[in-house]
């Protein structure tokens, strides 16, 4: 068993399944055949101690990336397990992939399709269910369009496509509190969904601020996820990001991993939030 303190984890995803947590996230450069080896997946009863359940996901020989396996988030729709993540290839834009499996540790095998557009530089795919219709919320990349967007798909009801075009929501320089991360370049990172109790729709994403890597909140206050989407001034985490919310004993919990660097020092935080009418507000309520 592990603790959590001793896994090196970035942008932690906590899902509740078969009476127990799973937690996915980025964990390392493991390589095989001059690939990433995959995704690690670990299991808990408390979130504290953690058994180590292997790779969720190994690549196959064929598959279109070969390098930064980034960010998995798995989602329980229809009786499976769909892990939402980004992949890279020198021959080809970064971009999200859907893979499916039976069981929240997998085996996860890709689905034919590739989530983002292929001409974009695209990343941090989440899935969101909106009165029985599937979209994903995806990062169009700064490093392709200068100031990153946060955009809106539809996708097939098995999830195996985009259906129609994509749809820009907002860029990253429209929050008040981010920042540049170079002249002219701003980040949009990260995103999740979260229904508010006051029906407003919240998503926390992830960019620079002043205070360095951060994590900040827009509300569709119309309560859909077409928006429009007003964001809130002040972030809702500094240094550290990429989070997501879960619920353990029908309280919420914000993750996200912190530092942001160096390399290697990266660990989960758990940490309760309650709601406001249009906005998460977090507690002194550190699980530890």
């Amino acid at each position: 068993m592990l603790r959590r303190e001793e896994i090196p984890i970035r942008d932690p995803f906590v899902l509740r399944a078969e009476g127990r947590f799973y937690l996915y996230g980025t964990t390392g450069v493991q390589r095989r055949a001059g690939r990433p080896a995959g995704f690690l997946c670990y299991a808990s009863e408390n979130l504290k101690n953690f058994e180590e359940l292997g790779h969720s996901f190994e690549a196959p020989p064929d598959f279109w990336a070969d390098r930064d396996y980034w960010a998995p988030e798995v989602h329980a729709l229809g009786g499976r397990y769909y892990m939402f993540a980004s992949f890279f290839a020198d021959n080809a834009r970064r971009g999200s992939h859907v893979l499916a499996a039976d069981r929240p540790e997998g085996p996860f095998v890709p689905m034919k399709e590739r989530l983002t557009p292929p001409g974009w530089d695209c990343l941090d795919a989440t899935l969101f269910v909106e009165e029985g219709v599937p979209y994903t919320v995806f990062c169009h990349e700064w490093l392709q369009i200068g100031d990153g967007s946060m955009c809106l798909q539809r996708l097939a009801g098995d999830l195996s496509a985009p259906q129609g075009e994509p749809r820009v929501l907002f860029h990253a320089s429209e929050a008040p509190w981010c920042r540049a991360y170079r002249p002219g370049c701003y980040i949009t990172d990260g995103p999740w969904l979260v229904r508010l109790t006051s029906g407003k729709l919240l998503m926390i994403w992830s960019s620079m601020s002043e205070g360095g890597y951060a994590i900040g909140m827009a509300v569709a206050d119309s309560g859909s996820i077409v928006g429009p989407w007003r964001h809130l001034s002040e972030p809702l985490v500094m240094g550290g990001g990429h989070g997501m919310v879960f619920e353990k004993d029908a309280k919420q919990y914000l993750t996200w991993h912190t530092p942001n660097e160096p390399s290697g020092s990266e660990r989960a935080v758990f940490r309760r939030v309650e709601q406001g009418e249009d906005r998460l507000i977090l507690t002194e309520d550190i699980l530890s």
